[in-house]
């Protein structure tokens, strides 16, 4: 009986094993690549050029190893000193979003490895920053900043691109200068906006004087009309009394008698003479005749 029990174990015992061994194969056999990532295949130590893509593979167990690689969209963010053309010192702090290609995965391990962000992409991004900033002055770095991020993208993109790193978005965070510079750069505003704030008076007080200047003006050429109205009103009654006198002593002239007639019924203030006395009378038609 003991004899049997005795089997019994040592079949359970390799039965065991054997499953053990079985599922260890298994997992040694097979790989699963996320989605996002590619799977870079070594055999015997060397890297294939081919890759696996996301989903369920088999492989060789112990000759052959699958390294995953992330191609997804990554960011890392990066200090730097630098610099500019005029010999600001200036502390940079930048933002680059990267993604490795997935075509050059294996290219990129076999070269690099895996470190390739502090090896290939850390360095890139402070030597391009420092040779971008060398080229513009301390304002133009605040002035221009789109331009100068453009400018360290493309050199960027050009040195980690050979190593199969494809450069997505470069954007500058933050600009620290010295402060002797920013006192420099206060100062300069402040003066601007003074200068500014006296050019806008002055040009309030050129407009009053402007604005004095087209009343008085105007004023003026009232006063002309008026004038010359007056003068043409005078001109035209004294026309006017003229023509009359001219007609009168036209029609006077054809007879003679009736210019005199005339003179009296002009002098005559229309009331008769009168004599005291009771008997008085006076005959009224000689001063009618």
């Amino acid at each position: 009986m003991e004899i049997r029990n005795g089997r019994f174990t040592r079949r359970a015992v390799a039965a065991v094993i054997i499953i053990v061994v079985a599922v260890f194969l298994f997992l040694m056999s097979t790989v699963t690549i996320q989605s996002g990532t590619v799977g870079v295949v070594s055999l015997l130590g060397a890297v294939r050029e081919t890759t696996m893509s996301a989903g369920f593979h088999l492989k060789a167990p112990f000759v052959m190893n699958v390294t995953k690689v992330n191609t997804q969209t990554q960011k890392i963010e990066v200090s730097s000193a630098a610099a500019s053309k005029d010999l600001q010192n200036v502390s940079v702090l930048a933002a680059v979003n990267y993604h490795v290609d997935p075509q050059g995965a294996a290219r990129l391990y076999k070269n690099v490895g895996m470190s390739y962000e502090i090896r290939i992409i850390q360095p890139a991004v402070q030597e391009s920053i420092k040779s971008v900033i060398a080229r513009f002055s301390a304002e133009e770095l605040i002035t221009q900043r789109q331009t100068v991020s453009a400018g360290i993208k493309d050199e960027l993109a050009q040195k980690i691109g050979t190593y199969d790193i494809i450069t997505d978005e470069f954007n500058i965070m933050n600009f620290d200068f010295s402060e002797e510079f920013n006192r420099a750069v206060e100062a300069k505003q402040t003066a601007q906006q003074d200068a500014l704030k006296a050019e806008q008076e002055l040009a309030k007080i050129t407009i009053e004087a402007q604005q004095q200047v087209e009343q008085a003006k105007a004023q003026a050429e009232a006063t002309k009309a008026r004038a010359d109205a007056q003068a043409y009103a005078t001109k035209a009654q004294a026309d006017a009394d003229a023509y009359a006198i001219e007609v009168i002593q036209s029609q006077l002239a054809q007879s003679g008698d009736a210019y005199l007639e005339y003179q009296r019924t002009q002098k005559w203030d229309g009331k008769l003479p009168t004599v005291g006395g009771a008997n008085a009378f006076i005959d009224a038609s000689a001063f009618l005749n």
